[in-house]
């Protein structure tokens, strides 16, 4: 049963910083040696995603542990494991209707998806603009419980932000009287705005969480931006940037710095914690891209010794881009001759180099789940 406003205590609450948006003045020299830090780190790991073999299918992990890491921030408690099983069995698409799978799964796929989804639309040279984040927010609440949220439509009334235990309020985002001017300055000023982009990136982004201009999937959406700013403006090479992780670890301290910016207009405060994150959160996801990529040149040599086959290569794809998978779909989907496939799936299995998730069971194909990457990228 949900909380009516008269039961809920104002005394403490955050309000959002009407006309104080963009912020008047930033104290650039506590901010020139943390800049220069996250700036070094973020190309370093942009460099080896332009090295490796195929980083959009080895990068794929890392949009999925975003999926899951930032989907959790919002309460959705899914796994690696659950969403790689999810898409094992809707690759063609999301059908929640015969689903076994829970709400929260559903909704962490979709996020998977939203990312991909933002991806084409940038690539198709969109701007960073309105259409574009209620496109996203749509695909997003697409099934689940966030479907009756509005999916694609900005608040029509106040929403706010409640700590429901103790039934506080403590944050009250931007009025809806106000919020069409404040979307309108806010996409200004991502556009316009002659600042440096990882500071243009952390200042959007918590105006963004301040205007909360949706029912639901304000945080996850804000998150999405993070990325696609950065990579819009061209630091990242390709879209494979998550920071949630980090959001995550300190999610207490990401919160009230944000809370800072409104209640004490403390933007600076706000801009150190973002650099911080885009560092160390790069220097976490250098090292997991490059595990990924030392495993992919080891399985190349193993995969050529153990299978003696000219379809050795497609079959080592097809694992690192599916790390779960049904047989049904690597012997019809993979490009590998059935009989070919079959007998593949055979030796590594006996080289546990992939191991059996479900066994076979009238029509539904046995799972498969290829662990030394699985090991890697689970969160």
């Amino acid at each position: 049963m949900g909380i009516s406003i008269g039961e809920l205590n104002f005394d403490d609450a955050v309000y959002y910083h009407y006309d104080e948006f963009p912020p008047a003045k930033l104290d650039y020299a506590k901010l020139v040696v943390l800049l220069g830090k996250a700036r070094d780190a973020i190309v370093r790991f942009d460099q080896i995603l332009k090295t490796m073999h195929n980083s959009e299918f080895l990068i794929a992990p890392l949009r999925n542990q975003e999926a899951v890491i930032s989907s959790r921030m919002e309460g959705t408690v899914s796994t690696m494991d659950e969403i790689l099983q999810y898409e094992a069995d809707y690759k063609e698409g999301v059908n929640e209707s015969n689903s076994n799978f829970t709400s929260d799964v559903i909704e962490t796929f979709l996020y998977q998806l939203t990312l991909k989804h933002a991806q084409q639309s940038i690539e198709n040279n969109g701007e960073i603009s309105d259409w574009l984040i209620r496109s996203l927010h749509q695909q997003l609440l697409l099934f689940g419980r966030g479907a009756s949220k509005s999916p694609g439509a900005y608040k029509t009334e106040q929403n706010y932000l409640v700590d429901k235990i103790k039934r506080k309020v403590l944050f009250v985002p931007v009025s809806t009287e106000k919020l069409q001017e404040g979307l309108e300055s806010l996409f200004s000023y991502i556009k316009d705005a002659d600042e440096d982009i990882l500071l243009k990136t952390a200042i959007s982004h918590v105006e963004f969480e301040a205007l909360h201009p949706f029912k639901d999937g304000n945080g996850r959406i804000g998150r999405m931006l993070i990325t696609l700013m950065l990579w819009k403006a061209g630091v990242l090479s390709a879209p494979h940037f998550h920071i949630s992780g980090y959001f995550e670890e300190h999610k207490d301290l990401y919160i009230d710095t944000m809370k800072n910016v409104s209640k004490n207009g403390d933007w600076t405060s706000w801009c150190q914690f973002f650099l911080e994150a885009v560092e160390q959160q790069a220097i976490r996801n250098l090292v997991v891209v490059e595990n990924i990529n030392n495993l992919y040149e080891e399985m190349k040599t193993i995969f050529r010794e153990k299978l003696s086959s000219k379809y050795h290569d497609i079959a080592l794809d097809f694992v690192f881009t599916n790390p779960k998978f049904r047989n049904n779909k690597f012997t019809s989907n993979a490009g590998i001759p059935s009989s070919t496939a079959y007998s593949f799936i055979k030796i590594l299995l006996e080289e546990e180099i992939i191991k059996t998730v479900e066994e076979a069971a009238g029509n539904r194909p046995a799972l498969y789940s290829f662990e030394p990457l699985m090991k890697i990228v689970r969160v």
